[in-house]
């Protein structure tokens, strides 16, 4: 008889037990449900078709930003046959008022990073419109490695001399 109460005792505390864990368990279930629910179900976007976002895209690749101008200025270039110099000025389209004032900040980086790059192209590099197309994509990517607050999107060659 002292048994049957000491297995009686065991298997009402375990049973309290599973009794709790499976609180617990549908607790966390529902609380999942929840936060589910609340993420796929709180806020729906309006949907919009592919030919509006596209639209949406070109609105915003046609609006003009800040631009910052970089004042005229000469390199050497590669050449094996003779001296060579290019002059160029360049204006910088920035996507912010923020990326502007930075700009004009690290001007000093900037111009020598242009600099050095273009010192570094061959006279046949800088000659046709492919080679300036592709200073134009590197001078980007070097420009943007120096921002830390914006980027710029766009470089325009105001004036491009080779001698």
């Amino acid at each position: 008889m002292a048994k049957d109460a000491a297995t009686q005792a065991e298997e009402g505390g375990g049973s309290k037990k599973k009794l709790i864990i499976i609180i617990a368990a549908v607790l966390v279930l529902l609380i999942g449900a929840g936060v589910g629910a609340f993420f796929f179900m709180g806020g729906e976007e309006e949907k919009i078709s592919p030919e509006e976002e596209q639209a949406e895209l070109e609105r915003q690749a046609k609006q003009v930003g800040p631009m910052v101008n970089i004042d005229s200025f000469v390199v050497n270039i590669l050449d094996d046959e003779e001296s060579r110099y290019l002059k160029a000025a360049i204006t910088l389209e920035v996507s912010d008022e923020e990326a502007s004032m930075e700009l004009t900040q690290r001007m000093p980086q900037v111009k020598d990073a242009i600099l050095l790059m273009i010192g570094n192209k061959t006279f046949s590099e800088l000659n046709d419109l492919q080679g300036k197309i592709q200073l134009r994509a590197e001078l980007i990517n070097k420009v943007n490695s120096l921002l830390e607050k914006g980027r710029v999107k766009r470089i325009y060659f105001t004036d491009f001399v080779i001698q």
